[in-house]
């Protein structure tokens, strides 16, 4: 063999080589997020950052990836990058049964229509089914939803509905075993609406829970007077059961002129054995909802140290339009109140996900679902309504400029992510 031919061919074709490796990689990501400030609790990220999606997955987070790496560049140069929310009290089980409300009723809503715009990717619907309506629940709204949906199974069989009372429809086992086998959608029980003592559903609950190894979610009313908000929460629930609709007024009694097992006292101190609940492991969540958050509750809480664990709706056809709104206006609401946005992006992402026993969700992790939600926080003269209707004036508020599901663009406000034309 000719050397000097050798001696040419080698350089030449290591420089062939060399511009196939650059081609075949110029594009190796679907969708570059380039120059948003990120927020990534769970992996402790609060900066800017660069974040590339492939196929449906996160597959980097760095200070600076070339744009000319992405088949598609989207500038959030000056807005929040987060994980895609995740809203743990919802009632999505729409339908057109009048007799269940939220048991394939209008009371529920359909999970597409209010959630990807507001930056939340997965909800969990709060008992709207129990055992014997999930598999409709399942057929309806799970499978055919983009939002990811799962469950907390209602400790009664029907579900939220007309027979809420009948506590012969509860059973452990029944409602155990069918979590067990929907494990992928289901990840608790719920007890809501009540009015006998709230032992009788609760400690139903939590032996379904104890039997699935998940945890309950109860909804607390109040009712009647013989029931003990103390001894519920001390001694009826375990560390990683929650308490949703934190902020609720409570019940009024006729005697007193206060609200009565609220966690605020007539003093405005929290009290307690609330602080004791929460240390020994019991999940404080917000539940917003149509009657479950006043300010009253809400800002010396917050003063005196007791913060929620988690953020949540309770997204339902009687407060889409009145003080709730959605997600984002809920978040708004704790910034105003002196909560930092990493705190409420915390509790409106990884925390959920962990008391759902769900930590693939939530974070950003490279190899994690590309669920991605994009954040203008604006800066004005606001106004945020409770559940009663007082209005809270603040400074800023969320705005949901991009929602990401599974690597897909779902809700784009702005057209940041789409085709640009030349105007005339």
């Amino acid at each position: 063999m000719n050397s000097k031919l050798v001696r040419i061919s080698i350089p030449f074709l290591t420089g062939i080589l060399l511009s196939m490796s650059v081609i075949l990689h110029a594009q190796t990501y679907d969708i570059l997020l380039k120059g948003g400030h990120l927020i990534d609790p769970k992996n402790k990220i609060n900066e800017k950052m660069d974040l590339a999606i492939n196929q449906g997955k996160v597959v980097r987070v760095a200070a600076d990836i070339p744009a000319s790496s992405a088949k598609k560049v989207i500038d959030v140069k000056g807005l929040y990058v987060t994980p895609g929310l995740i809203d743990i009290h919802v009632h999505v089980f729409a339908g057109t049964n009048k007799e269940q409300h939220y048991m394939d009723g209008p009371n529920s809503l359909p999970p597409d229509g209010f959630t990807l715009r507001a930056g939340v990717t997965t909800v969990v619907d709060a008992g709207s089914s129990g055992w014997r309506s999930f598999p409709l629940f399942k057929k309806n709204i799970i499978d055919q939803s983009k939002t990811r949906v799962l469950a907390f199974l209602n400790i009664l069989g029907d579900g939220m509905g007309a027979h809420e009372q009948d506590s012969t429809d509860m059973s452990p086992i029944l409602a155990s075993r069918f979590a067990e086998y929907y494990r992928k959608d289901i990840v608790g029980f719920k007890v809501a609406h009540y009015n006998g003592s709230q032992s009788i559903p609760v400690d139903s609950a939590v032996k379904a829970g104890r039997l699935a190894k998940m945890p309950v979610m109860i909804d607390w009313r109040g009712l009647p007077p013989t029931n003990s908000f103390e001894r519920l929460l001390m001694k009826h629930l375990r560390p990683g059961d929650i308490l949703t609709h934190m902020y609720h007024a409570g019940k009024r009694s006729p005697t007193a002129p206060f609200y009565k097992e609220a966690i605020v006292d007539q003093n405005g101190k929290v009290k307690q054995y609330i602080f004791n609940a929460q240390n020994r492991g019991v999940i404080f969540d917000v539940g917003h909802g149509g009657n479950g958050f006043v300010f009253s509750q809400a800002i010396p809480s917050l003063k005196q140290g007791l913060y929620p664990n988690s953020i949540s709706s309770d997204l339902h056809i009687g407060n889409m339009n009145a003080g709730m709104k959605d997600m984002t206006n809920i978040m708004s609401k704790f910034l105003n109140m002196g909560m930092s946005l990493n705190d409420v992006i915390l509790k409106s992402t990884w925390n959920p996900a962990q008391y759902i026993q769900r930590p693939e969700l939530g974070h950003l992790s490279p190899g994690s679902e590309a669920d991605i939600a994009v954040f203008n926080l604006k800066s004005g003269d606001f106004g945020f309504i409770d559940s009663h209707g007082f209005v809270l004036q603040g400074s800023q508020k969320l705005e949901t400029e991009l929602t990401i599901r599974a690597g897909k663009i779902v809700w784009d406000l702005n057209g940041r992510g789409a085709t640009k034309v030349e105007s005339k």
